[in-house]
């Protein structure tokens, strides 16, 4: 048994590799679920964001934390989640330069991409 990680990719659309990021993982459409195994990309399922009505901003939490995801990839994030994601023991990757959820799985696979800290955290709302 390799090392494994449960990825969510905030994600424009259809949950797929060859869909374009969400920048901002509170609006996304849905997250896809990136399975990577040795630092390979070994399969893909989706898991549909509800409307923020339930829970706010701290919704998507509880929900990848159900879905037993390991880790999120996000171009922006505020504290509050953020901290969220750290209780649940979720680690968050930052990085906005990529548009594309299965480069950047790849990216994140691949060991490049850095952890977020609270020096990345929007304190703002888009």
């Amino acid at each position: 048994m390799g090392e494994t990680l449960k990825l969510a990719v905030p994600t424009m659309g259809a949950a797929d590799l060859a869909s374009e990021r969400s920048g901002h993982f509170g609006h996304c459409d849905c997250f896809t679920i990136v399975d990577i195994e040795d630092g390979e990309i070994k399969g893909t399922s989706a898991l549909a964001n509800p409307p923020h009505e339930e829970g706010g901003c701290l919704r998507p939490v509880g929900l990848l934390a159900d879905a037993g995801v390991d880790a999120i990839v996000a171009a922006g994030m505020g504290m509050r989640p953020m901290m969220g994601f750290n209780d649940a023991g979720i680690t968050v990757y930052f990085e906005n330069q990529t548009p594309n959820v299965g480069e950047v799985a790849k990216l994140v696979a691949a060991g490049s991409v850095p952890i977020m800290g609270a020096e990345n955290a929007c304190n703002h709302h888009h």
